[in-house]
């Protein structure tokens, strides 16, 4: 038997050890495949390593660098840490964040080949996916979302300063419970200039100093008129009503709010806008990364860069990564977005190279194309993961996945229906359902303000449109209600409307009277 051994010297690295200039090799050698072998069109990369406490209290604050301060990223951590602690439960391997520079999170913990993946994972995966991804593009500014949140921590700092820690956290409690409802969904929203927001924040304070509300100052303190004093239309066109982004409203026109109130609704609202794309595209973006991952770790295995015993580890890590607990599994909780997206990468890359005739029939656009990065990489740029799965699920992927839908029909005393198997209509049922479960349009609750009563008690009326019979949350939903009210200052109401256009529930919620 023969057996042929690498040179020792094209190695990165030899066992689990590591310092910086190894980071560095990897890195470079990383850099090398992803930018010319696949393509990848990255921002620069700033990598840091960071211990298991430091990557703890990153999950926190939702994996954001220099946030500011609140008492729920403290209890996350606690939470985080315990289970932790008890060996309940793992940490990532690494953190990204989309900013210009790209700053990739290592633990130090991590082995010198989990270090490779990390890299390739998400300095390079990840890093190409947000640069290039059209919803990033269109919603996030990764050049200036470094210098926002260090404005957001000092300036939110000295509120507490100025105006007590308790009043600037009831106020972000206030904003975080309504910060899902905080940002514009659709299309013609200019991106924000991150970077200019402090100047802008002087300014608009300065403005503030010298001019008062005239749409308050004209509302009636007396007696309440008819409604028909004040024209519906109108009223609603100054207000800009109706209006989905309620944090959005409540900064430009709840009547209470003092001006650094309204900064703070502001800078919840940016953050939230910032990981609007994330919401919709883990799918994507974790398929893109692991599947990256997986291109650049095997090449270095083919060009001898690292060690058979290395690849195996790196296997075993991203078998765990992948691993899709069956339907009936105690473990199962949904679909794994690394297992699903990964899956559909491969099975893209399959259809592009090596198609079958249902594939030709199924995606006449892209198979037999045979380059395979050229397809994924205008994918990655052009889809979330509503349009992505609606598109791209093959008949093959449904297969392997074993995927059916069952139908719960109301009619039915027992059991439910299977309404979807393994044929053509099948396949088209199960993949516009699977698509639904990624569509915030279909999962998220909608909810406008649609007016206000300014020339009586000032109550704002919204209404909650009911898709596929899924109410509110009634305990959930009067948590938040109050505060919305807090925030507006005067009474909310919020009608839920059914299928037949007609009110099925109300909520209401009066403010609190502060006790300072």
């Amino acid at each position: 038997m023969t057996m042929t051994m690498r040179p020792r010297e094209r190695l990165l690295f030899e066992g689990a050890d590591w310092d910086f200039s190894t980071l560095q090799r990897i890195h470079d050698a990383c850099e090398e495949i992803a930018l010319g072998e696949l393509g990848l069109d990255v921002y620069p990369n700033q990598i840091e390593v960071i211990t298991s406490e430091q990557m703890l209290d990153a999950y926190s604050s939702t994996g954001m660098p220099l946030f500011y301060r609140h008492w729920s990223f403290g209890k996350h951590f606690a939470h985080h840490e315990t289970f932790y602690r008890r060996g309940m439960r793992d940490l990532a391997y690494e953190i990204v964040i989309n900013s210009s520079p790209c700053i990739s999170y290592l633990m130090e913990e991590n082995t010198a080949t989990m270090q490779t993946l990390v890299t390739a994972h998400a300095a390079f995966g990840h890093n190409h996916f947000f640069k290039n991804n059209y919803l990033f593009k269109l919603w996030t500014d990764a050049e200036g979302i470094l210098d926002y949140l260090d404005f957001a921590k000092g300036y939110i700092t000295r509120c507490e300063e100025r105006y007590g820690e308790a009043a600037v956290e009831r106020t972000l409690d206030a904003a975080h419970a309504l910060m899902s409802h905080g940002v514009h969904r659709y299309a013609g929203k200019t991106t924000i200039d991150l970077r200019q927001e402090e100047k802008r924040q002087q300014e608009r304070r300065a403005h503030e100093e010298q001019m008062f509300n005239d749409l308050w100052r004209t509302v009636p303190v007396g007696k309440a008129r008819k409604a028909g004093d004040i024209g519906l239309e109108k009223r609603r066109a100054a207000l800009g009503l109706p209006q989905d982004n309620i944090l959005y409203f409540l900064e430009k026109s709840a009547p209470r709010l003092q001006p650094w109130q309204r900064e703070i609704l502001r800078i919840v609202r940016h953050v939230a806008q910032y990981f609007h794309p994330q919401r919709q595209t883990k799918v994507m973006n974790e398929g893109t990364a692991t599947f990256v991952h997986y291109q650049i770790m095997t090449r270095l295995h083919e060009r001898g860069q690292i060690s058979d015993g290395n690849f195996l580890e790196f296997l075993k890590s991203h078998a765990n990564v992948v691993f899709q607990p069956s339907y009936d599994d105690r473990r199962f909780s949904g679909f794994n977005p690394y297992a699903l997206g990964f899956a559909m990468m491969q099975d893209i890359e399959r259809i592009v190279t090596n198609p079958t005739e249902e594939d030709r029939a199924w995606f006449p656009d892209i198979a037999g194309r045979g380059d395979a990065m050229a397809v994924l990489r205008d994918i990655w740029a052009n889809y979330r993961d509503e349009s992505f799965i609606s598109q791209f699920l093959s008949p093959n992927m449904i297969r392997q996945l074993r995927l059916f839908h069952l139908y719960d029909d109301p009619e039915q005393t027992e059991g439910v229906l299977v309404s979807a198997i393994h044929n053509e209509r099948g396949y088209l049922r199960i993949r516009r359902q699977l698509s639904r479960e990624y569509d915030i349009g279909w999962t998220d609750p909608a909810i406008d303000i649609v007016d206000v009563d300014l020339a009586g008690d000032r109550r704002l009326l919204l209404q909650h449109i009911v898709m596929n019979g899924c109410y509110l949350q009634e305990n959930d939903t009067k948590l938040v209600l109050q505060h919305l009210a807090d925030l507006w200052g005067y009474d909310v109401l919020l009608q839920e409307i059914d299928s037949s256009s007609t009110v099925a529930r109300e909520h209401a919620a009066s403010p609190r009277k502060i006790v300072q």
